[in-house]
């Protein structure tokens, strides 16, 4: 019973980083422009142009693939970490809490800690 639920964690967060970036890479959603002068537009302005968020989307979707496999789970969460990261600091310090704690942000945030916390042994010979 106790290896089920990282699985579904694990699928969970993989699916949700997969579909995430293949929403944005393919163009998929229309995403309503920040208002102008905002951090959030300056921030968005400055990594559009750049390709830079292209290459966050390719990691998104390659981390959630390595996430969603047991097997590269752990691999997963080494490249899905940095973004998770910058998705509270996006949300902590450019958006002010606004939405800091939407469903969306919450499993984003809570799942992969979940899955460290499942897979600690693995991760302890980094910590010491």
């Amino acid at each position: 019973m106790k290896k089920y639920p990282p699985i579904i964690a694990g699928a969970i967060l993989g699916l949700l980083f997969i579909m995430s970036g293949v929403m944005v890479l393919f163009h998929l959603v229309d995403v309503p422009p920040p208002p102008a002068g905002s951090p959030i537009a300056l921030f968005m302005g400055a990594l559009a142009p750049t390709g830079y968020l292209t290459f966050i989307k390719i990691m998104e979707v390659a981390g959630g693939a390595l996430v969603a496999i047991p097997r590269t789970r752990n691999l997963g969460l080494l490249v899905l970490g940095p973004i998770v990261v910058n998705i509270l600091a996006f949300h902590i310090f450019l958006a002010k809490g606004e939405g800091l704690f939407n469903f969306m942000v919450v499993l984003v945030v809570v799942l992969p800690l979940y899955l460290l916390w499942d897979g600690r042994k693995a991760f302890a010979g980094l910590i010491r």
